[in-house]
């Protein structure tokens, strides 16, 4: 029994000598092989010149080319509604049937009258020849048929106005009355609404001591008057629409209500995407410059200081830049001074890039282009080994065929 007891604590012994062995070193040093986090990956670019044109963002409103209220102009009860609400039509299409069986006898009463009063004229005109008649009863004759046509005429306006067609193209809203409703007594009734949306029109305004800001850079040489024809719309997700648009009207006056300047552009619809009354922003190009640095505005911080930029240098250590930033160009500031040509700017991840420490440099410009130059690279030197390759086969199948024959 003593011998097992020795044994079993030398068997404790040695398994407490490996836990200790195993368990942290004392000397405060990490084990051989641990680390710290690798660097934090973010995406830069390389700041450079370039001729820039510089752009305004300005709220508008949407607002469709031609927009007709469609209402009564007989009176009636509404018998059909012959559209489809919300469709695109053309014009003359039939929107609404009023009860048309009054203006219908009316009109053939007119009819009749008509050409009862034009055979007396044509009777007295025989007996005034003949003087069967006097000059006056002709006159007479004549004023009677002539009031007989436009009475007819009336009658056959309005019988046709009991149809209501659509007096422009574009797309019908809903209804406004249903069938069986009297429409056309006293005020004149709105039956539905149609906008022409393709084109469309954007109504928009701008300051006029931005303008007059802007005119005297122009004057002073700062910059150069821009192409003020070429218009964009920023769609609500921030995106630009996909059709370009055009300045249609610059007026020359000044609201005293509120100090702008209205403006007005057109933008091609074919999709009917852009919708009447809708809230837009619209970027117009009205200066240039030759040569200007710009960084996306992502990349660009601010604190109590101003602007700045987080610059990573060859050791890839991250450092602030204060900059000094002017104008926009789209979505991009345009850098007046603090910034040199050369320098990496972190655009994507600036949360990750604290100023200090090691990040991981990506650009993805370069990225992007490695791919493709090694994919070229792959069909330039597969296309000579293929090539080769087809050879020794073609002068195998020429002694097969010499020993054919």
């Amino acid at each position: 029994m003593f011998a097992s007891r020795v044994h079993h604590f030398v068997l404790c012994s040695l398994a407490l000598a490996s836990l200790v062995a195993c368990g942290p070193s004392t000397d405060g040093k990490p084990p051989a092989g641990a680390g710290g986090p690798p660097p934090a990956e973010v995406n830069v670019m390389v700041v450079a010149a370039g001729p820039v044109d510089l752009t305004t963002d300005l709220s508008g409103r949407l607002q469709a080319v031609r927009t007709a209220q469609v209402r009564a102009r007989v009176e009636g009860v509404v018998d059909k509604i012959l559209f489809k609400e919300g469709a695109d039509i053309k014009a003359g299409t039939p929107l609404f049937q009023i009860d048309p069986r009054a203006y219908r006898a009316s009109a053939e009463a007119a009819r009749a009258d008509a050409v009862a009063a034009e055979q007396t004229l044509q009777r007295y005109q025989a007996l005034l020849e003949a003087r069967g008649v006097s000059q006056q009863e002709f006159e007479a004759a004549q004023a009677r048929a002539k009031q007989a046509k436009a009475t007819l005429a009336k009658a056959s306006i309005d019988f046709e106005n009991a149809m209501v067609a659509a007096p422009i193209s574009g797309r019908v809203g809903h209804a406004l009355v249903t069938e069986g409703a009297l429409v056309g007594r006293g005020d004149v009734t709105p039956l539905v609404n149609i906008d022409q949306m393709d084109p469309i029109y954007v109504n928009f305004s701008q300051s006029e001591n931005e303008l007059f800001n802007l005119r005297q850079a122009i004057k002073q040489g700062k910059v150069q008057a821009g192409d003020s024809l070429k218009v964009q719309l920023l769609l609500p997700d921030g995106s630009v629409y996909g059709q370009p648009g055009k300045l249609l009207l610059s007026e020359q006056t000044v609201d005293v209500n509120t100090g702008n300047v209205f403006l007005r552009a057109e933008f091609a619809n074919p999709q009917r995407d852009l919708l009447p009354g809708s809230f837009v922003r619209v970027r117009i190009s009205q200066a240039r410059m030759d040569q200007a640095i710009t960084v996306p505005q992502r990349a660009v911080q601010m604190n109590s200081n101003g602007a700045y930029v987080l610059a990573v240098n060859d050791e890839n250590k991250v450092a602030p830049v204060p900059i000094q930033i002017g104008p926009m160009s789209g979505d991009k500031w345009v850098v007046t001074g603090g910034l040199a040509e050369g320098t990496r700017i972190v655009v994507d991840g600036v949360q990750k890039a604290k100023p200090g420490s090691t990040v991981k440099p990506v650009d993805p410009a370069v990225s992007a282009a490695a791919p493709a130059a090694s994919a070229a690279a792959f069909a330039a030197i597969a296309a000579p080994s293929a090539s080769a390759a087809s050879q020794p086969a073609s002068a195998a199948s020429k002694p097969a065929s010499a020993a054919s024959h």
